[in-house]
């Protein structure tokens, strides 16, 4: 891990302190900013987003998938974590926590945006920090390859069916038009893009090229945070209280679906190196998505904003901790 990811959390708390304070004392910036948009899309965020998504989304090779027959259970357990388990069990710890739980702290309406961030956070599976994840387990880097691709492919054509289901369920209305944009701009043109820039770089310097563009990718996701917390710095003074109610069903949610998935690769008998990526990407979202359909959806100063923020902050030291225990468990398998 190179020092911004390794210090993610500590740079995403750093930005949402700096949102904070620029947004009380220059709001009218971040006025015009919020004000920025065309056809429900802040181009400022979505610059940001790119640049966040761009460098992800290079390192995809869709020739792996040629390979989608080799060591099935692997794939099929990430496959039904990602697409069968995860988006429901946090739609329901959503609802669970927001409009039961927590309903007396939380008015029906920020509940709703809450809940809504946190299904977006649950519909996309991860797509980039998954590859730090399986090397610092000792993963099969080809097989996990193959699975963040497979998962890609799916995302095309589930993530705007599945987050409208989730969406209705819970009651919370669905511009259709604005979440097909999202998934157009911000998965199919990203793919797009690192699939021709893939074939224009040899083989050889994908991964320079790539490493150059990760700092930059680093800074869009600060720079979102620092704006997002920005156009909500009022509401955060008035209310603190809300970062740890959205992390609590957040954290119960992420080490709920690696127990799961642990699990199930251990009854499937399968190696640890492929065991452990598999479980990862069951495990952690594609939050840089995430956020972006969320602004486009409700808007940059909506809960639902703030809760895949959230998501961010919560999921790095999370993980590592999973990582840790993950290597630690090495012996539980075969």
């Amino acid at each position: 891990m190179g020092l911004f990811e390794r210090f993610l959390t500590l740079w995403v708390g750093a930005g949402m302190l700096a949102g904070v304070a620029l947004g009380l004392f220059f709001p009218a910036i971040f006025t015009w900013v919020a004000g920025a948009e065309i056809a429900h899309v802040n181009l400022v965020i979505a610059v940001l987003i790119w640049l966040m998504i761009y460098p992800m989304m290079i390192q995809i090779d869709f020739g792996a998938i040629r390979d989608i027959g080799k060591k099935p259970q692997g794939l099929i357990l990430t496959l039904v974590i990602n697409w069968l388990i995860k988006p429901f069990t946090m739609a329901l710890l959503g609802w669970l926590f927001f409009k039961i739980f927590f309903a007396s702290w939380v008015d029906p309406q920020t509940a709703n945006e809450y809940i809504a961030g946190m299904i977006l956070l649950g519909v996309a599976p991860c797509t980039a920090m998954v590859f730090v994840w399986s090397q610092l387990t000792k993963g099969d880097a080809n097989y996990t390859l193959v699975q963040v691709s497979v998962n890609d492919v799916i995302m095309i054509f589930a993530f705007a069916p599945l987050t409208a289901l989730l969406l209705g369920v819970t009651d919370i209305s669905v511009p259709w038009d604005t979440l097909l944009i999202s998934v157009v701009l911000y998965v199919v043109l990203p793919l797009i893009a690192g699939i021709v820039t893939r074939r224009l770089l040899q083989a050889d310097n994908v991964a320079s090229f790539v490493g150059r563009l990760k700092p930059w990718s680093i800074v869009g996701l600060i720079l979102t945070v620092v704006i997002l917390f920005a156009l909500q710095a009022q509401v955060i003074i008035e209310r603190p209280l809300d970062i740890l109610l959205i992390a609590i069903p957040l954290m119960i949610q992420t080490y709920g679906i690696f127990a799961i998935a642990y699990f199930l690769a251990l009854k499937m008998k399968l190696a640890h190196n492929i065991a452990a990526p598999a479980c990862m990407i069951g495990t952690s979202n594609f939050f840089e998505l995430a956020v972006a359909v969320a602004i486009s959806l409700f808007g940059l100063h909506s809960g639902a904003a703030l809760a895949t923020v959230v998501g961010v902050l919560v999921e790095v030291p999370v993980m590592l901790s999973l990582v840790a225990f993950a290597n630690r468990t090495r012996h539980w398998f075969s």
